[in-house]
């Protein structure tokens, strides 16, 4: 079986996880720049922080926080990436490309719809307290 070669980083250990390191934060930039999903999770992200500090949430309350923000940010790169792939295969409107990313927008849609459901348990109690 013929080994198939990739286009990898050169240098030592170091050097290499630098320039992976770049590549990951590169991809980050595109994804702020071109998806206009990404910049309304980096609201998200923004106002519950704000909202986390306003209330002093407990640590419980800041890990689910935390975990979603991740969850749903990494979703939408993944996202993006499924997205991209495809495109690079085909621009055609194809039955099979419109599955694989639909479902793939589908999954941030349900991470994003499990952090609201989250964030509405976390908060209404510190809102309620309030008002």
């Amino acid at each position: 079986m013929q080994k198939i070669l990739r286009n990898k980083d050169t240098g030592n250990f170091i050097m290499r996880y630098f320039k992976s390191f770049c590549h990951a934060i590169n991809g980050i930039f595109y994804a702020i720049k071109v998806e206009h999903n990404m910049i309304i999770i980096l609201l998200a992200i923004l106002v519950t922080t704000s909202a986390g500090i306003y209330f002093s949430i407990d640590k419980a309350e800041w890990l689910f926080c935390i975990m979603a923000f991740g969850a749903v940010s990494a979703s939408e790169l993944i996202n993006t990436a499924i997205e991209a792939s495809i495109d690079l295969v085909t621009t055609d409107i194809r039955p099979l490309a419109k599955i694989a990313k639909d479902t793939a927008s589908s999954a941030t849609l349900v991470l994003s719809i499990t952090a609201l459901v989250g964030a509405i348990i976390i908060f209404t109690p510190y809102i309620q307290n309030i008002l």
